[in-house]
């Protein structure tokens, strides 16, 4: 069993992980983690900070040994192939958790890999551990998922996280309104794909309206995408999420982001209750512990 892409899960296995996560989550409570054996590699062909480090976090929790993987100091720098990389590390873990900057390397690595294979990213294509934990979090902090009002804001077309987590959101029955940029929008055959299997219709909107939002989960507006540096700052500006936004907004909204943010949540809005990003970057800890578990567990 790997896990390269959200895709690949049903209902049922999506809540046995997060059964699995609620129960981690007590015992890190009790600091009484039951212990596996073996040994985990970390391959992150580019940069990561959350991602790679909640993995050996979260490997290291469960008493797996680490070994990392340094790209700039491997023999990829003398011409070896992915694939032989990927082959030669097989021999020396039990699990494999991965970050390539192509999309679909995740999964070429799992069809040459013996080992189980954790998809960290895979360019702008998947990140399912990601999805896994803002569900996680979104249920942890409000009870459910069905019938929330999720507001997915910023640039939905390259944020990969995006990809997946309107798939999961459908799959629990979530509300969920896209509000992007001009050009920026979530690429329709994403849309119509989730709306599709899971009987459902998103809302589109242009401008940031929080009034009726559960959730808000925000994507960085990327700058390098826009020719226009000055159409780039005009749209940044406008997606910033201000603290009178979240003013106006309910009592109980949750603010979500993958992170990094750089400025489209300004610092301010961090002391608010309502702001909630770094809580959920820690629940990567339960979720990515729960997903190894599996992974070495069959």
């Amino acid at each position: 069993m790997d896990l390269i892409s959200f895709r690949d899960l049903d209902k049922g296995t999506v809540e046995k992980i997060f059964g699995l996560a609620e129960d981690i989550d007590r015992q890190l409570e009790r600091k009484k983690v039951d212990k596996l054996e073996g040994i985990m590699a970390t391959l992150f062909f580019e940069p990561s900070t959350r991602t790679k480090l909640s993995f050996q976090s979260s490997a290291e929790r469960l008493g797996l040994q680490v070994v990392d993987f340094l790209a700039d100091r491997s023999s990829l720098k003398k011409g070896e192939s992915f694939t032989d990389t990927i082959k030669t590390v097989d021999g020396y873990c039990d699990v494999m958790a991965m970050r390539h900057p192509a999309e679909g390397a995740a999964r070429l690595a799992a069809e040459v890999a013996e080992a189980p294979v954790l998809n960290g990213g895979d360019g702008a294509n998947q990140h399912p551990t990601q999805t896994l934990l803002d569900l996680y979090t979104i249920r942890k902090l409000k009870g459910k998922i069905a019938g929330l009002n999720i507001h997915l804001v910023g640039d939905l077309k390259h944020a990969r996280t995006m990809h997946s987590l309107v798939y999961g959101l459908g799959m629990f029955g979530a509300k969920v309104t896209m509000v992007a940029p001009k050009g920026l929008e979530l690429e329709e055959h994403m849309v119509h794909e989730a709306e599709k299997r899971f009987n459902f219709k998103m809302e589109s909107r242009d401008s940031i309206d929080l009034k009726d939002a559960d959730v808000l989960y925000v994507c960085r507006v990327q700058e390098e995408r826009f020719i226009d540096k000055y159409e780039a700052a005009k749209v940044k500006k406008e997606f910033t999420i201000s603290a009178d936004y979240i003013r106006k907004g309910k009592k109980d909204l949750i603010i979500m982001h993958p992170l990094p943010k750089i400025d489209e949540i300004p610092p301010e809005v961090d002391a608010m209750p309502q702001a909630k990003y770094f809580e959920q970057a820690r629940n990567g800890i339960p979720v990515r512990m729960a997903c190894i578990k599996m992974l070495l567990e069959g």
